[in-house]
């Protein structure tokens, strides 16, 4: 499964990247806002540090407009992505990026019917949002293992992105159902590695050698 750091937080991006764990990043309105940087700079800078595919999303609702945003977004750098909403228009738009030979990602999919309409529209990629629907006494990672077997069913070559991830065990469960990508914020992303007794292992060793009085180098 892909890893893709969900911010738009440069240093961020730039921190995660060092790990080589990086294969793409993906951005919203609301994490764009939270920069409080010009979304166009901070997308160009994004896709410098970042050799993989970069989400950008379009701000209008309207099939000529998302058009013309998105083929604005798209000029910015071979890597960008762009997000569109699940709407009717957002799926005509998709239909119009994907003969443009354009990636995209369709976002905010909270039904596996949604995610079908996707695939049919020639997205890239569908962004199912886990934690939302978890919000609402519903199961985000279900939802998963629904679309995994409806693109397997047909072929489809749209790639599930698991979004709103909250947790280490969403990661888990997210890829136990089979997607693709989940895209994380760095504190997740970070969170991964750690493990009390992996802690607690490394001190005594740390310890121990300590004790022996030698250097490797």
């Amino acid at each position: 499964m892909k890893f893709f750091a969900d911010t738009a937080i440069v240093q961020e991006i730039d921190r995660l990247n060092s790990y080589g764990l990086l294969d793409g990043v993906t951005t919203n309105p609301t994490l764009i806002a939270k920069s409080g940087r010009n979304f166009i700079e901070v997308i160009s800078e994004i896709c410098r540090i970042v050799d993989g595919p970069v989400s950008a999303e379009v701000a209008s609702m309207d099939y000529a407009r998302i058009v013309v945003e998105g083929e604005r977004l798209a000029a910015i750098a071979d890597n960008v992505v762009v997000k569109l909403p699940m709407t009717l228009d957002g799926l005509r738009a998709c239909r119009h990026f994907a003969g443009q030979g354009v990636r995209t990602n369709l976002t905010l999919c909270f039904t596996a019917n949604q995610a079908l309409l996707a695939a049919k529209a020639g997205a890239t990629y569908v962004s199912p949002f886990v934690g939302r629907l978890d919000d609402n006494n519903l199961d985000g990672v279900d939802l998963i293992q629904d679309i995994r077997r409806i693109y397997d069913n047909y072929d489809f070559e749209t790639q599930i992105l698991a979004a709103s991830i909250r947790t280490v065990n969403h990661v888990k469960d997210v890829a136990l159902a089979g997607a693709d990508v989940a895209t994380l914020p760095a504190a997740v992303i970070e969170a991964l590695v750690q493990h009390v007794l992996t802690a607690k292992g490394l001190d005594q060793f740390t310890k121990d050698w300590e004790a022996t009085g030698q250097a490797i180098i």
